[in-house]
């Protein structure tokens, strides 16, 4: 049993963890212009930097939850904190577009290793009296390097350059790893002795890059939609081939016979995949159909993280004095309602409406979260809590490529590949509507399973 001293470091560490990721990703989002000025570079080369972070955590991160189990989670996460900080400076140096796209995929590794070990280590620590506390505190960490990533990306980059954002990270993930090193004496490998699936792993590896191409370029032709479903193929080839082997990357009886853990994951899934896309479209509505400037649109977009972050640590505590399902089904209704009331934004729609959607959003998304991330963590035995971990952040990521996967469907069919204009913005409004509709069913949808989960 870890002392309490060892519960609060585990708790700071996961926190500070939980903050750099995300802050790296939104604050590196602010300083793309001023990167393509430098390298010269082309649109496609900046939408990598983004695109490749992502593709390569959701490759390595269910790997990484395993190797978490089998040669202890300590160890991995502490790697992870290496590697991701170290990249990090060296990107603060980069010399070509080129190399800041292949030191990106390198950071997504780094960040793999620390995202699928985080939750089982907070798991692992504390008792489940005190589990949903813990976990909704972590889970707030996350909205927190959200919603500080644009303000002090912006800041840093007016003032200092783009480089800036990763000098930042260099102290933070150095005081990450000396406290892990100092304070974190415990280590946890349940699974230790059994065998890491390296065959499985890379089939999901093949999978998951050709599903993510051909998803990412659906308005680009057949041969997109062709990738993706040979990337779908693959998946069911991966979750065949693991329901054979003796010790697999996934132990598909978490899914097929623990129905706690299975709904859960499920309803993860669909609430990632009906919220992800909801800043994407509002931030270009402020701007395009209410002529708001950059700042004035990230000022009002702030407002869902902030209410998630300030509510994640109550709605946590509210999780371990009621059913985390039942809070977790709840907060899925909220995200429901508020999705039905985006879809009705047209152009002469108020600044109160809006506020309105973005606060039940973030209220409802608290609610969801941190619940639902308890109930996923508590279902499985000690042995499978890196697994459980990863498969919650693949969760949170294949949600994100089906919002945009929906979006790029939604605007080949009403734009056209039109770009977003005054002339087309009756196009775009129809779109948005759509898409948001469709938002709002999908949530539907996540809270039958969750609430499926009621004894």
């Amino acid at each position: 049993m870890q002392n309490q001293t060892s519960r609060s470091a585990t708790l700071f560490v996961v926190c500070a963890a939980h903050f750099l990721m995300p802050f790296m990703m939104s604050a590196v989002g602010v300083a793309l212009p001023a990167i393509g000025r430098e390298f010269h570079a082309s649109a496609l080369q900046l939408g990598l930097i983004e695109t490749i972070y992502v593709l390569s955590a959701s490759i390595f991160v269910l790997a990484m939850g395993r190797l978490g189990d089998i040669y202890g989670r300590r160890r991995v996460f502490t790697t992870g904190i290496v590697v991701f900080t170290l990249v990090s400076a060296l990107m603060s140096q980069a010399w070509a577009i080129e190399a800041l796209i292949a030191m990106r995929f390198l950071q997504g590794m780094g960040g793999s290793m620390v995202m699928a070990t985080t939750l089982a280590m907070v798991v692992s620590v504390f008792p489940p009296a005190e589990r949903g506390r813990a976990l909704g505190i972590a889970v707030a960490s996350v909205y927190a390097g959200i919603s500080c990533g644009p303000f002090l990306g912006g800041v840093l980059v007016t003032a200092y350059g783009w480089r800036a954002i990763f000098y930042l990270s260099v102290p933070l993930g150095l005081l990450t790893l000396a406290i892990t090193l100092l304070k974190l004496r415990g280590e946890w490998a349940d699974a230790a002795g059994e065998t890491f699936d390296w065959r499985g792993s890379l089939i999901y590896a093949a999978a998951l890059i050709l599903l993510i191409l051909g998803a990412a370029n659906l308005d680009h032709g057949f041969w997109a939609w062709g990738l993706a479903g040979i990337g779908l193929g693959g998946l069911a080839l991966f979750l065949r081939y693991e329901a054979k082997i003796p010790y697999p990357v996934l132990n598909i009886a978490l899914l097929s016979k623990n129905r706690l853990f299975a709904l859960s994951s499920l309803a993860a899934l669909f609430n990632y995949a009906a919220t992800f896309g909801v800043t994407f479209f509002l931030s270009l509505y402020l701007q395009f159909v209410k002529g708001m400037s950059a700042r004035e649109a990230g000022t009002i977009l702030i407002i869902q993280p902030i209410v998630q972050t300030v509510l994640s640590p109550w709605c946590g505590r509210l999780a371990d004095r009621y059913p985390a399902s039942r809070v977790a089904t709840l907060g899925m209704g909220l995200c429901a309602v508020s999705l039905a009331l985006a879809s009705t934004l047209g152009a002469k729609a108020s600044l109160t409406q809006i506020i309105s959607v973005l606060a039940i959003l973030g209220v409802g998304f608290a609610l969801f979260s941190s619940p639902n991330t308890s109930v996923i963590m508590g279902s499985v035995a000690p042995r499978h809590l890196g697994v459980a971990s990863g498969l919650n952040s693949t969760m949170r990521t294949m949600g994100m490529m089906a919002s945009m996967t929906i979006i790029t469907v939604i605007f080949s069919i009403f734009m056209s590949g039109q770009v977003v204009s005054a002339a087309t913005l009756p196009a775009f409004l129809h779109s948005m509507q759509s898409a948001l509709l469709i938002f709002c069913a999908l949530c539907v949808a996540g809270i039958f399973c969750s609430a499926a989960r009621f004894h």
